[in-house]
């Protein structure tokens, strides 16, 4: 039975480790149901405080789900390795493939909840793109799944400029449209004379607001990593400026650097 005496961890975090041992073995796969808390009680010699204390550490650390009614089950997900250059660069997108090809291999994506609409934006959107105020952007949201599970969500502003009153009317109609076409956004920026050339991404670490825990299902705990991406043309020109609010615990960042 565990004990926490002598300076050793608390009873339930000894609990919890045997069940993440266990789960991390294959003992328990994705979906099984974990050990209820009378389980815990008779095994573990425990209160029920006790018990429900350790699943609550599984559950925090987003290795289990609590299911109304039924139970605590697994949920492992394997995360998605975000390579920061090689999913932006010209060559990825510039031969038809969509930047999301990087991230998610050969799982696929899904893309939900896509909504455009032309907005007057926030005053931060409007100083990135260097754009006056009062300006008009072409606002485009979308939720990304990987899975069936909610990984990320995004809000890209573009410039007027980059798609308004250009001679290519169907690549600047296919930048308002849904499906956008092979290379997405930044093929069709492209073709319209406004290709991104460079990127700047600023990454910070926050908690989710209760909006943000509800729309990417977020379990209690898990923090988010929110990207600020702005891509410029060749004469440093914003174009667009990206908002990704990322599930923390669905990904993993590699950036690759030169000495």
């Amino acid at each position: 039975m565990p004990t926490s005496a002598n300076g050793s961890p608390p009873v339930y975090r000894e609990i919890a480790e045997e069940l993440r041992r266990q789960i991390r073995s294959g003992r328990y796969a994705d979906g099984d149901r974990l050990p209820g808390e009378n389980t815990l009680m008779e095994r573990h010699g425990v209160a029920r405080a006790t018990a429900r204390q350790a699943l609550s550490v599984l559950i925090n650390e987003g290795l289990a789900v609590a299911v109304r009614g039924s139970g605590i089950y697994v949920r492992l997900f394997r995360p998605l390795r975000r390579h920061g250059a090689r999913r932006l660069s010209r060559e990825l997108w510039g031969e038809g493939r969509a930047i999301w090809q990087t991230d998610s291999d050969t799982r696929g994506y899904e893309v939900e909840g896509l909504v455009v609409e032309e907005v007057i934006p926030e005053a931060h959107v409007l100083r990135v793109l260097d754009l006056p105020e009062g300006s008009t952007v072409l606002r485009r949201s979308r939720r990304y799944l990987v899975d069936g599970r909610p990984v990320q969500s995004a809000v890209s502003h573009l410039s007027p400029h980059s798609w308004r009153g250009r001679e290519d009317v169907d690549a600047a109609r296919r930048v308002r449209d849904h499906d956008t076409g092979p290379g997405g956004i930044y093929a069709r920026l492209a073709e319209l004379g406004h290709g991104p050339a460079h990127f700047t991404e600023e990454i910070r670490v926050r908690m989710p607001t209760p909006e943000e825990t509800v729309e990417l299902e977020l379990f209690p705990g898990t923090p988010v990593l929110e990207v600020a991406r702005t891509a410029l043309t060749v004469d440093h020109r914003p174009v667009e400026f990206n908002r990704i609010t990322m599930d923390g615990s669905a990904y993993v960042l590699q950036y690759d650097f030169d000495a």
